[in-house]
């Protein structure tokens, strides 16, 4: 319940990324290593169980 409420509250890493450094943001970066792994990045976060 606690990983649902921060995700609905802030957003997922896209979202906060976007909003922060991405191209609707005043730097306008693009994601390249900070993309998912199997997106060509170097993000990789394993399953909360």
């Amino acid at each position: 319940d606690w990983a649902y409420r921060i995700v609905k509250h802030v957003g997922n890493y896209a979202d906060v990324f976007e909003r922060n450094l991405g191209q609707g943001a005043p730097y306008a970066m693009e994601r390249r290593l900070n993309a998912l792994w199997n997106k060509g990045g170097l993000m990789y976060a394993p399953p909360v169980r």
